[in-house]
């Protein structure tokens, strides 16, 4: 929305000012020739590379029944009864008498103490109904309750009084209540652009669910498919959030450059390294199952897709501020921009560094008190491959979120500072600020009383109309 207000100057002339929030002036139409010029082939190498890899679903193998490879069904608690440990024979050891170490610890607190006999009905599948006894041991971290739902594992080969067990609880309703309360609070606050990027979200989620995943798992390179695959989430959030402009467009290529530099750093330090990949039982189990997949590559695009959130909100935010500091002042030139932005832009690099960085230590918070208990050296905690696999991948992704903010700046600034006054495809800083630039005959110029500029007028990266744009009449 655009406010006019018209103050009379000593001559008795009125000038127009315009306070607005929309949208920055569009680049001249040259421009966004020279940005649709390399961002339509790259788009278009998205697709084509989307086309060859698409892998057409996961392909199937034999269950191995260890870890999440095992047939699941949903169970309900019924019954919940306790009982002496030692009639249940919950014991896996039998007591030592010495409680100086875990094992005999344990094994005593398993026949002393008192068990839970939870008895646990089948929800779901062909033995839906069937009900089988859960023994729960008094220092088990998870403890059952009547009507509390779990999933069940199957194993079909087994004795049929073993084939059902309980493996997790079933946290379906306040996973969805907390998804609702997230989509309900960013579309309250980002209304319409919060609804866009929940579908970005979405689109986000199902190119890494349908793509990604499984062309990896088919047997392509994880590198190239990690690359297509985050280029295509990176096209898609961004231009569907912040609209097909030419400031996104700044910001798609910042991002890309950002995206290669890790790339690059990730490859040469993981094979500098010697990471392999597989460094617990779920990557473990992976090899496994499909031992042509290479680990070491699918590390590293793990590191790639782990960055690119990141980079997208510094890229678009870096973008933005050129932008707005453009329109604040038309006659600053690229090096004061780049050296405003930059200012801004060292705030944003400490704040999103440190946020990486304890993204990674929380998620890894339990690895990191494990080595705090063992008696090693740092040393030789940092550089053991499940810790130097975490330094690495933040290390890299933090370089990259570095080196994001001056070149997406300089690009910024280069685009919005390269049009003149006057340009009759321009928006020159007369039309940015919302001030008229008319002759002596009092007409907007651009030779139209009233009407749209040409920069307004659509283009593929041209954004919306000018601040000061046409509509608006002068008074006599």
């Amino acid at each position: 929305m655009t406010s006019s207000q018209q103050t009379p100057d000593p001559h008795g002339h009125s000038h127009g000012h315009s306070h607005s929030h929309g949208p920055a002036a569009p680049v001249s139409q040259h421009l966004r020739k020279v940005i649709a010029a390399v961002l339509i082939p790259f788009a278009t190498a998205v697709v084509v590379g989307l086309v060859v890899l698409w892998p057409g679903g996961a392909p199937a193998h034999e269950r191995t029944g260890v870890g999440f490879d095992r047939q699941t069904q949903q169970g309900e608690v019924v019954k919940i009864e306790k009982v002496d440990c030692k009639d249940v024979n919950a014991a896996q050891v039998p007591p030592t008498g010495d409680t100086t170490t875990p094992e005999g610890r344990e094994a005593q607190r398993a026949q002393t103490g008192d068990c839970v006999k939870a008895t646990v009905e089948v929800k779901t599948g062909k033995d839906k109904g069937r009900r089988f006894v859960e023994v729960v041991q008094p220092d088990a971290p998870r403890q059952f309750h009547v009507k509390q739902g779990v999933v069940v594992a199957y194993a079909p080969d087994a004795p049929r009084d073993l084939q059902y067990s309980v493996t997790d609880v079933d946290r379906t309703v306040p996973m969805a209540v907390l998804a609702g309360i997230f989509a309900l609070a960013v579309i309250l606050v980002g209304r319409l652009r919060g609804l866009m990027a929940l579908v970005a979200l979405v689109i986000s989620f199902a190119v890494l669910t349908l793509f990604i995943l499984p062309a990896i798992l088919q047997g392509s390179n994880p590198l190239i498919v990690a690359i297509v695959g985050a280029s295509a989430i990176m096209l898609i959030a961004l231009y569907l959030c912040h609209g097909l402009t030419a400031r996104t467009s700044v910001a798609v290529l910042g991002t890309l450059i950002s995206l290669l530099l890790i790339g690059l750093l990730g490859s040469l330090f993981i094979g500098w390294a010697s990471l392999t990949g597989n460094t617990d039982d779920n990557t473990g189990l992976i090899h496994g199952l499909f031992p042509e997949i290479d680990m070491s590559g699918l590390l590293l695009a793990g590191v790639i897709i782990g960055s690119l959130g990141v980079l997208d909100d510094v890229t678009v935010t870096q973008t933005s501020a050129v932008w707005e500091l453009r329109q604040a002042d038309p006659t600053m030139g690229p090096r004061a921009l780049y050296r405003a932005g930059i200012r801004i832009g060292r705030d944003h690099i400490a704040s999103v560094v440190n946020t990486l960085v304890l993204a990674y230590a929380g998620a890894a918070l339990p690895l990191l008190l494990l080595f705090t208990i063992a008696e090693s050296s740092v040393g030789t905690v940092a550089t053991s491959e499940l810790v130097a696999e975490e330094i690495v991948r933040t290390l890299v992704g933090s370089i990259g979120l570095v080196a994001s903010v001056p070149v997406t700046t300089a690009l910024a600034a280069l685009v919005v500072s390269a049009d003149r006054p006057g340009s009759p495809e321009g928006a020159g800083p007369g039309a940015v600020a919302g001030a008229p630039s008319g002759g002596p005959s009092g007409a907007p110029s651009g030779g139209q009383s009233g009407g749209p500029s040409k920069a307004s007028s659509g283009g593929p990266f041209g954004g919306l109309r000018t601040r000061g744009g046409g509509g608006r009449r002068r008074k006599a």
